[in-house]
């Protein structure tokens, strides 16, 4: 039985697809996305989060860690121990049964809100076997699934869970390809060819992150409403940028680049572009 790396299983969303979900966090992603609000879902790796800030100094970390902080075996102790909660690990295995249990909970309130399960990321196309067996298991079930992905896969892994998604949540970042290598280390030329497959052959909605400083331009929203308007969708959303994972950068020892949050007149004339 596969099982999968996965960072967080969150209950009761409501911004990850129809009604009240269940979304379930893969880690690791082939993109590198320079705005990314989950830095630690790009590593396939357990990794531990320090929150300096909430750090008290008490030393109760050192006392019970078997290497006194001077490496990581993941064990634990410094994050049960910690009175401050300042220590964190982040990613855990689970089977497809342990993922199943935590779903099913909600079953009820998905059943009411005509709401499911997403699996998300990271990448979660990226632990295919594993995604495969768990939308079976939840379709068997009798739950909504959906799919968020940035679409930088081969075809063919679609094509082995298209019978078992309803949904598919895919992100584009960008429609000029330069702008897209820029802002996340790879050519888009795959994720549109990708979407342009998948059209037709499942429900989509196309989100788009709009980034202050990076794709907030009429041209580049134009370009991917153009090419929008020649694919069958539900709908576009526009996400805006927003600086709430900054802090998960420091935690993880890393430098965090800043961005803007886009103006709002921006934000309403590009919604006007995706009505039309």
């Amino acid at each position: 039985m596969p099982k999968a790396m996965i960072f967080d299983i969150q209950r009761n969303s409501f911004v990850d697809g129809p009604g009240i979900r269940t979304t379930v966090f893969f880690k690791g992603c082939n993109l590198r996305c320079r705005w990314c609000h989950n830095p630690e879902s790009q590593s396939f790796e357990k990794q531990m989060l320090f929150y300096k800030d909430k750090c008290t100094g008490c030393g109760k970390c050192r006392e019970v860690c078997p290497n006194h902080l001077q490496s990581c075996d993941f064990c634990g102790k410094c994050e049960l121990y910690c009175p401050a909660e300042a220590r964190k690990i982040c990613g855990r295995e689970y089977t497809s049964d342990e993922v199943l249990a935590e779903v099913i909970k909600d079953k009820a309130f998905y059943e009411n809100s005509g709401g499911g399960v997403t699996f998300s990321g990271g990448e979660c196309m990226l632990q295919l076997d594993f995604l495969l067996e768990i939308l079976e298991k939840c379709k068997s079930a009798g739950i909504h699934t959906a799919v968020d992905t940035a679409g930088n896969v081969p075809w063919k892994s679609f094509e082995k869970i298209l019978p078992f998604t309803d949904l598919f949540l895919y992100d584009i970042k960008a429609f000029g390809a330069e702008l897209h290598r820029k802002g996340t280390g790879v050519s888009n030329e795959l994720i549109l060819e990708n979407l342009k497959n998948l059209s037709g052959r499942a429900d989509i909605i196309v989100r788009i992150p709009v980034i202050g400083g990076y794709n907030d331009n009429d041209e580049e929203i134009r370009q991917i409403a153009d090419f929008l308007k020649q694919i069958k969708i539900i709908k576009a959303e526009l996400l805006p940028y927003h600086a709430m994972g900054e802090h998960k950068y420091t935690a993880l020892g890393r430098n965090t680049e800043s961005f803007n949050v886009p103006n709002k007149n921006f934000m309403n004339r590009s919604q006007q572009l995706f009505l039309s």
